[in-house]
């Protein structure tokens, strides 16, 4: 169970949650624009973007969750059991394996419109990555600052879908998801209006009774509600703690919290991290679920021109300030 939003101010921002029962020791990881990347297909970009984001890094190979490159592109892939689908290579395609997807597009593209042209022609495999690492089922929110578009891969074929509200979960697919805003079309930050009856004389006895109805369980249908209507009436201000501050609290509405989702065996779906890159500016900030403070690093105080990955591990130990 995952959560994927876009919030713009002066700057453009994107991040997500991860929301799994336990971590893989991910790292904040920069692909320098020398690194060599090889594909499975047999195509190695030896120059390319420099790339900033979470990853698993095995044999030396960066598997993004969540990332962003140097010209503010942002890419982020969420489970998507069940519907996901990824085909054998064929003639005449680039043959991508899901894995490789985000260091493909993010590798290449300055900006959503360049990544459609890259998906007109992409064929995504079914390649494992080891025998160790079965394929993960996946669909990806890619967005900049003008534009966001949501990629799945379903035994109907490849499909992309503009993505107007800047948000993204897991189950069902897409189009359904928008379908479903329009169950809460009612919704509102302001006082509501008495449309019940003309004949029944109501008051409003507290703040928010615009938004009776939001959902507030852990569902993706009902995250993706409750992260689209918190993020299109965000209001922030445009200074960068401001920002960053802003873009936490409106995800921070869909976070999980440890036993609210029992897997059994003493395991629970929980908030590994969450994830708020500044796009403009390459900083990624995130938390963890053991650490509420934000973290941050900044790609461009690293060597772009480097040719090996740069790696940081996550701060997990809580930090409190003490005021007296």
């Amino acid at each position: 169970m995952c959560t994927a939003i876009t919030l713009k101010t002066k700057d453009f921002y994107f991040g997500r949650t991860l929301d799994i029962e336990t971590s893989y020791f991910e790292q904040v990881t920069v692909t320098p624009r020398n690194y060599a990347l090889d594909f499975k297909c047999g195509i190695t970009l030896k120059s390319h973007l420099a790339i900033i984001g979470m990853a698993y890094v095995q044999s030396d190979y960066p598997l993004y969750y969540d990332a962003v490159n140097e010209s503010g592109l942002c890419m982020a892939g969420l489970n998507f059991p069940n519907n996901a689908y990824y085909r054998k290579p064929v003639d005449g395609k680039d043959n991508i394996a899901h894995f490789e997807l985000i260091s493909w597009i993010l590798s290449q593209c300055k900006s959503v419109a360049e990544a459609r042209l890259l998906l007109d022609k992409i064929n995504i495999t079914d390649t494992q990555f080891s025998e160790q690492l079965p394929c993960a089922s996946l669909h990806w929110i890619i967005a900049d600052n003008e534009a966001c578009i949501v990629v799945e891969s379903t035994r109907d074929g490849l499909s992309v879908y503009d993505n107007d509200v800047g948000v993204m979960a897991n189950n069902p697919k897409f189009p359904m998801h928008m379908q479903k805003l329009n169950d809460y079309m009612h919704l509102t930050p302001n006082e509501p209006e008495n449309t019940f009856s003309d004949k029944v004389k109501t008051e409003h006895y507290c703040n928010g009774l615009g938004a009776i109805g939001l959902p507030g369980d852990l569902s993706s249908p009902s995250r993706f509600v409750r992260a689209a209507f918190n993020r299109c009436n965000s209001v922030s201000g445009d200074s960068e703690e401001e920002s960053v501050g802003q873009f936490f609290h409106v995800i921070g509405t869909v976070e999980q919290v440890k036993g609210a989702c029992r897997l059994g065996d003493g395991l629970y779906k929980i908030t590994i991290y969450t994830s708020c890159c500044n796009a403009t500016k390459g900083i990624y900030y995130y938390t963890t679920y053991t650490n509420r403070s934000i973290t941050a690093v900044d790609m461009h105080k690293c060597d772009l021109e480097g040719s090996v990955l740069v790696c940081y591990s996550l701060e997990n130990k809580e930090r409190i300030t003490y005021q007296n």
